[in-house]
């Protein structure tokens, strides 16, 4: 097929190789300004054009663009986290329409940074789905394909992240097969429900700040949230920001009273820390310039994390 590109990140980079490789063909790129977190820029997605010699463009605003998405004649479009709103009108100049891929178990799940969302809220597994895109709707569309990844209280981000990069390209796959076979074919019709509808919300570095009042359970879920790719969660120890890169539960029965954010354990290599229900073992922090052990900087169980 010939195929327009639409929107940001490494795993839409790396999906067009792998559909160049499938015997596609990338005829337009449009992207927008990549986030931090990012490894591909604006740039890597210009020279991908200039190496494929064909149109790129740089804007929220696809409208902009459309003679040029009339002249280069693709019959689909690709689409991951592009930050513009694209209208029927757009959508319309495809054949079979824009194909978005989307981190979440849809319906539940649209929007923004679902992925943390999901991690933070306990799920069981996180989906991945290959949808038509609505005019001017987030996330919405028929279901062309489908898969999940199981979590746990361990997952990552960076977990999830990898697994994406590995199967987005591969439903992408999926999916244009069987669009290609039946232009028709739809896996799943996705409920227009209020009630089936789960809406997120976009997250800032901000929100990775740890209150030791909630449970180890709950802190651990937003340290896995919050960490890289992203900027960590994160705390106050002795006036200077502390971030918490890994940690993991403690399994014991001790009957304790602390006040939350008091260190309770120096152990080889990682520090215990008291939650508002239970302990969390930290295995690694950066303060300043130093990321790793927490045992070089913490000495005391008389220190405490706010």
């Amino acid at each position: 097929m010939r195929i327009a590109l639409i929107g940001r990140t490494e795993i839409l980079y790396e999906t067009a190789q792998a559909l160049i490789g499938y015997g596609h063909s990338i005829v337009i790129i449009i992207t927008a300004k990549e986030a931090p977190e990012y490894s591909k820029t604006s740039s890597d997605f210009a020279l991908l054009a200039k190496e494929l010699k064909i149109p790129f463009a740089s804007s929220h605003k696809i409208e902009c663009f459309r003679n040029d998405l009339i002249e280069t004649k693709p019959e689909i479009g690709i689409s991951m986290n592009y930050t513009g709103i694209i209208s029927q009108s757009i959508i319309d100049l495809f054949k079979f329409g824009i194909l978005n891929a989307h981190g979440g178990d849809l319906p539940r799940y649209r929007g923004n940074a679902c992925q943390a969302w999901a991690i933070i809220n306990g799920e069981k597994k996180i989906g991945l789905c290959i949808h038509k895109m609505i005019g001017e709707e987030i996330d919405s569309g028929d279901i062309i394909a489908r898969d999940f990844l199981d979590i746990s209280d361990q997952t990552k981000i960076a977990d999830v992240w990898h697994w994406m990069q590995k199967k987005v390209p591969l439903l992408f796959k999926e999916a244009l097969k069987k669009l290609e076979i039946n232009c028709e074919y739809v896996l799943e019709t996705q409920s227009k429900s209020p009630k089936k509808v789960l809406r997120c919300y976009p997250r800032r570095p901000e929100d990775g700040l740890i209150n030791w009042r909630l449970s180890s359970v709950e802190i651990l879920r937003l340290i896995n949230a919050s960490s890289e790719p992203f900027s960590g969660a994160y705390c106050q120890f002795e006036a200077e920001k502390i971030i918490i890169w890994d940690a993991s539960l403690i399994d014991e029965q001790e009957i304790f009273f602390a006040v939350p954010g008091q260190i309770t354990f120096l152990g080889d290599g990682f520090i215990e820390v008291a939650c508002g229900a239970g302990k969390l073992r930290v295995n690694s922090i950066e303060i300043g310039n130093y990321r790793g052990d927490p045992r070089k900087i913490i000495k005391s169980i008389r220190s405490r994390f706010v």
